[in-house]
């Protein structure tokens, strides 16, 4: 079993964080016990981060040390959660101006731009946990042929909808931001809608499929 520590972060909240290496089966027992935490009364909300929880408390001044010791016990009792998945499928056209360092991830990789498309979309990728903004999904199953390093200087605007690479990991930017990964195709499918009841498509636990699309198609 992978190790776990606890500590404060904070006034407010406590962390249980894991060693590495971060595996769905961890994550998988990282949504149980998130699950277990957010029916507590002096927990005000439990947040699934990659190999680790932010419990955020009621009254922490009283209650963190004993959240402290709670947690790294739950943490060794805890099983895995098999949530209910779904299936999802995202169409994205590849390059081009939604994906402008689809050659940077070529060339790092020793690969064409077509052999990056087809490695890309191949995988069943499964939602470890959403983060960064509202509906950002962190994924897993990248394949290590495409792992690339983030970009030295950060872009000042990367537009919602844009799938990037950031080291051993891809994602979708929901919302326009600044952002350092690199960027290989945009998606005109929403992750986040405000201005509807479930305002997030994805969930952890869901897998994801990219679709390739010519331009124009998306």
């Amino acid at each position: 079993m992978q190790r776990a520590r606890c500590y404060l972060l904070g006034e407010t909240a406590v962390v249980l964080e894991l060693e590495p290496p971060v595996t769905l089966a961890t994550q998988k027992r990282i949504w149980r016990l998130t699950q277990r935490l957010v029916e507590l009364p002096e927990v005000v909300e439990a947040i699934p981060g990659m190999n680790n929880i932010t419990v955020v408390l009621r009254s922490p001044h009283t209650l963190a040390l004993d959240a402290i010791e709670r947690l790294q016990r739950w943490w060794e009792e805890s099983e895995a959660l098999e949530p209910e998945s779904r299936a999802i499928e995202i169409p994205v056209v590849y390059g081009g101006t939604g994906g402008p360092d689809l050659r940077v991830v070529a060339d790092h990789c020793g690969l064409t731009e077509k052999q990056v498309v087809e490695l890309h979309s191949l995988v069943d990728y499964v939602v470890w946990f959403l983060g960064f903004q509202p509906g950002f999904p962190y994924l897993g199953g990248l394949s290590p042929q495409l792992h690339t390093p983030r970009r030295a200087e950060p872009r000042l605007s990367v537009p919602a909808g844009t799938v990037a690479i950031g080291g051993e990991q891809t994602g979708v930017y929901p919302l326009t931001s600044p952002g350092g990964w690199q960027l290989i195709g945009h998606t005109a499918t929403p992750l986040f809608d405000p201005g509807l009841e479930t305002p997030i498509l994805l969930r952890p636990g869901d897998t994801l499929r990219f679709i390739p699309q010519k331009e124009g198609v998306c």
